[in-house]
């Protein structure tokens, strides 16, 4: 009977902050197939400039594994877990890595924006005690957003986190 040879996915691990180098210089001692995007930034001091070497999305690492091995990853210093999506560890597609990889080849100086919800946006609740209200997006900060709900003659301002809203 002939084995079937495991594929390795790819992952992505949430790491210490600005642990994300050194988390790199571990896998690749350890052999492990990893990407930690760097993006070259020209950083300003009061005596100098300097371009550096900075991590594209701080906090994160991506690491390519076979199923079987994926939770031997968490005991390397640094790892703090798996970004998860339905309940289970992430994994990213080989084509998002290759834009990644391309991307930095051909840009500097890089920035990160998280598309989706902003302010002014009307949004809908998808689950919880609010599921279904409508809300006008007040403040975005990191993966919160501000809500202005107005129900039964009330208006209410509460923070969700930006996964469970929905734009309208």
């Amino acid at each position: 009977m002939r084995r079937m040879e495991e594929t390795r996915e790819w992952y992505v691990v949430y790491s210490r902050p600005r642990w994300e180098k050194k988390i790199a210089e571990t896998l690749a001692e350890q052999g492990v197939a990893h990407y930690c995007p760097l993006n070259k930034v020209e950083k300003q001091w009061s005596d100098r400039r300097k371009t550096v070497l900075e991590p594209l999305f701080k906090g994160y690492v991506f690491v390519q594994l076979e199923e079987k091995l994926k939770w031997e990853i968490r005991k390397v210093d640094g790892v703090l877990n798996f970004v998860h999506w339905l309940g289970k560890p992430a994994k990213v597609p080989q084509e998002e890595i290759d834009t990644i990889r391309k991307f930095l080849q051909e840009f500097d100086n890089v920035t990160v924006t998280q598309s989706g919800i902003s302010e002014q946006d009307t949004v809908v609740v998808k689950q919880g005690i609010m599921m279904d209200y409508h809300g006008l997006v007040l403040e975005v900060y990191g993966n919160k957003a501000k809500v202005h709900i107005r129900s039964m003659g009330v208006e209410l301002s509460a923070v969700f986190d930006r996964n469970n809203l929905e734009k309208v």
